[in-house]
């Protein structure tokens, strides 16, 4: 065993400092003023001592946390095979990190998983919440409204305004529709007529906005040419198949995201159809790993998933900041953020290489 280390004290750091305990804990907390020259005085000594403030204590004060949920509706198996998860949670711990909050991260895999994180929302554990990859028939939503934590959601939710309709959402995305139809010109472009889509899941709105964009272009599309998938790489194999027994004279594939399309690639192969001589293919996401280590190397449409990440977190903590200011203020139904900030779509780029 190893003896305890004492932890220095709010009034040690005090006596360090020449100053009173109130006017440390101010200081520590954030709290408004104290003098620039004793806030220096304290912040050395806290810096000589190795002061670590009581967190709990410190909640207390500030009414804060420092920590936030991050949410995905997806099971874990998914999650950490899909770089897309990866690069979105990097982006958003890169914010809070710069911030000084925590990532709690919170998976669902089945009906007990929602109801355990909602009761985890409601406990007054964390700040806010970021809430991502959710489903038409998600009961994360309502959940989350019904623990009244403010929320930024990833992507455009697939109800109105508010959680369920009853207030203004804030939520990050990519311009998806734009995105699928600067994809599918492209393959019309090189002079391809049989254009074929692998949609993402249509319980999802990104997978909706790229068919849409599919449809923007090819208006009189043969409905045999559209084959659902679920944003895997199987999903895209078993999509490709169907294609080729539905119709042999497909000679071009724009697959909702850039694994789908990996996937079609594999059967293109197998069935061999030369890329993109004989079929063109197009994806979505431009994740390096996965578009630049395809063969041929992968066209598709880039997004910032980082990015997006990124700002997910940096408005929610703009907004939990405002309603800081603002302590007396009720946001009232729908509106936690407090004058919560405007949604964000960002826009997106065609990146040509070898597949078409």
């Amino acid at each position: 065993m190893t003896e305890a280390v004492s932890r220095p004290t709010l009034e040690a750091v005090a006596a360090r400092a020449g100053v009173s305990r109130a006017t440390v804990s101010r200081v520590v907390n954030g709290g408004d003023g104290v003098r620039e020259p004793l806030v220096e005085r304290v912040r050395r000594a806290v810096e000589e001592l190795g002061y670590v403030p009581n967190q709990a204590a410190r909640s207390l004060v500030t009414r804060r946390h420092d920590a936030v949920a991050v949410v995905i509706a997806e099971p874990e198996t998914r999650v950490f095979a899909d770089p897309f998860f990866a690069l979105q949670l990097r982006g958003i711990s890169k914010e809070l990190t710069a911030h000084d909050s925590q990532l709690v991260l919170l998976l669902t895999e089945g009906p007990e998983d929602y109801a355990r994180v909602g009761r985890y929302l409601a406990g007054g554990h964390v700040d806010g919440a970021l809430a991502f990859s959710l489903h038409l028939d998600d009961p994360l939503p309502g959940l989350i409204r019904g623990a009244g934590v403010p929320t930024v959601f990833g992507g455009r939710p697939g109800w109105g305004d508010g959680p369920r309709g009853d207030g203004p959402t804030v939520y990050v995305d990519s311009d998806n529709r734009g995105g699928a139809r600067d994809a599918v010109r492209h393959l019309v472009g090189l002079g391809r007529t049989r254009v074929a889509h692998i949609t993402g899941p249509l319980d999802q709105t990104s997978a909706v906005d790229r068919l849409d964009g599919f449809r923007d272009v090819m208006v009189d599309a043969d409905p045999r040419l559209i084959v659902e998938g679920d944003f895997t790489p199987a999903g895209g194999e078993r999509a490709m198949r169907v294609l080729l027994d539905r119709c042999p004279e497909v000679d071009a594939v724009f697959a909702a995201n850039d694994l789908s399309a990996a996937g079609a690639l594999r059967v293109l192969r197998e069935r061999g159809r030369r890329v993109p001589e004989d079929v063109a293919v197009v994806g979505f996401d431009d994740m390096l790993p996965v578009a630049e280590g395809a063969d041929p190397p992968l066209t598709t449409v880039r997004q910032d998933i980082e990015e997006m990440g990124r700002l997910m977190a940096r408005l929610l903590l703009r907004g939990l900041d405002r309603r800081g200011r603002d302590e007396d203020a009720d946001p009232g139904p729908g509106k936690g953020l407090g004058g919560a900030p405007s949604s964000v779509v960002l826009p997106t780029t065609l990146i040509r290489r070898a597949s078409a």
